[in-house]
């Protein structure tokens, strides 16, 4: 991405949006930030995002493990044990934790030295910058945040993730986020991110959108609802955890 220069948006104030996200209340310990890049740096990521990037299957398996693909294995697969893949995955969903998408490991492809072209490894860098690590500080009000991990996300009709708190293994994530690259989402689509009450009603949620940071306290219940055979475009997202564990 040496065509432009990472930045977030010059107007936006981090003081602003820590005064929203540490309010009371279920809309409390959350936030979303609009247009979170400049046009043209929100443009050449989800072109990345959408074109030019190496997707790989990632799902529970029937252990709950977290299980990859890279997509030469994946097609190697072929059609009937993909299909045995995603009717286990939707059994498990049925009655437990599940998940299904595509994903790209921006955190491990950077530091393993995979795809060394891929134009987003500069982004993985610039989201742990000084810059971006004082910005997603002052707004959560955590200042012990080290880093943030980051993960690409595709979701395509009948992809979800189901009920999760986002805890951790050992407690070190102090908040999670989700940068959004979907045009021209609508709600019907589905994909949604719910949060839900101890009885889990919904309590607020956020549709996909173009170009937007958002940011909530964890562990916290929520859900990505699964996307429909009808939607009309891909969800494209970069997610992850801010993190107080050693850098």
């Amino acid at each position: 991405m040496s065509d432009f220069d990472l930045r977030i948006n010059s107007d936006l104030r981090a003081d602003e949006y820590a005064e929203q996200y540490q309010k009371d209340g279920p809309k409390g310990g959350m936030v979303r930030i609009n247009n979170i890049f400049p046009d043209d740096v929100a443009e050449a990521i989800y072109t990345v995002l959408a074109k030019q990037t190496p997707w790989h299957m990632v799902y529970a398996n029937a252990e709950g493990a977290h299980k990859y693909y890279r997509p030469e294995e994946w097609r190697a697969l072929g059609p009937e044990k993909q299909r045995a893949i995603h009717q286990q995955v939707q059994q498990q969903a049925r009655d437990g934790f599940s998940y299904l998408y595509y994903c790209y490991p921006m955190i491990d492809a950077l530091v393993d030295g995979l795809d060394p072209e891929w134009p987003l490894h500069a982004l993985t860098e610039y989201l742990n910058s000084d810059e971006m690590r004082d910005f997603v500080k002052t707004v959560s009000g955590e200042p012990s945040v080290v880093k943030l991990d980051a993960q690409a996300s595709l979701y395509t009709p009948g992809h979800f993730l189901n009920t999760h708190t986002d805890h951790g293994d050992n407690s070190e994530r102090r908040a999670a986020y989700v940068l959004s690259f979907c045009k021209d989402w609508r709600a019907d689509w589905g994909g949604e991110l719910l949060f839900l009450d101890e009885k889990d009603n919904v309590e607020v949620g956020f549709t996909p959108n173009f170009n937007s940071l958002t940011m909530f306290r964890v562990p916290r219940t929520h859900i990505v609802t699964q996307v429909a055979s009808f939607a009309g475009g891909p969800r494209l997202s970069i997610v992850g955890w801010l993190r107080d564990d050693p850098k």
